[in-house]
């Protein structure tokens, strides 16, 4: 064997080596810096995500990655206890939708996500006599909904979409309108 065929071999038993142990994982891991996140976990934010702001004539949360975002602001501006009860609430997120609906939540239909996702915005009242399931939600489980839904809004609102397509933002002070009737303004110091 020449030298040329042996550092070829080499290699290609290199190369196989390092790439064996991605193709037998069960499921791809992002690497964030704070924390590792697998495919099951992304695809239930980007869920949650798109329930929350679905495509209408308007583009969904996926269109504009909104999980993406969820998932940067998580790992950039989030304490690390914060983000230990994040997975600690997806899990139990994860767990109440097998136990509601015996399958994942990305299995369901829409309708099923979203009356899922409704539980979480009722108030609890303080002198109800029977209380709804989310009465015995954990802090963790409102904790991971409530970010997930605000940071998706919070994303949406900030997007170059929103901010060219949705409303029109103009420099303050603002246009002069030197036609303005004198009779609104005096309306308006009454007010």
């Amino acid at each position: 064997m020449d030298r040329r065929s042996a550092i070829r071999n080499l290699a290609l038993v290199i190369g196989s080596a390092a790439l064996l142990p991605r193709c037998t994982m069960k499921s791809p891991v992002v690497h964030r810096k704070h924390f590792d996140v697998n495919m099951d976990q992304e695809t239930l934010v980007a869920d949650m995500a798109e329930t929350i702001i679905p495509k209408t004539t308007t583009p969904g949360a996926k269109d504009l990655r909104l999980d993406q975002f969820v998932w940067l602001m998580l790992d950039d501006c989030t304490k690390k206890a914060d983000q230990k009860a994040f997975f600690k609430g997806m899990g139990e997120f994860n767990d109440l939708v097998k136990k509601t609906y015996n399958k994942g939540f990305v299995d369901c239909t829409k309708e099923e996500k979203l009356s899922l996702l409704n539980t979480f915005e009722k108030k609890p009242e303080q002198k109800n006599p029977n209380p709804g399931p989310e009465a015995n939600y954990s802090k963790e489980l409102h904790a991971f909904f409530g970010t997930v839904k605000g940071l998706t809004v919070f994303g949406y609102t900030e997007s170059q979409y929103f901010m060219t397509k949705e409303i029109v933002y103009e420099l303050v002070p603002g246009r002069y309108n030197a036609h303005f009737p004198v009779k609104n303004l005096k309306a308006a110091k009454n007010v």
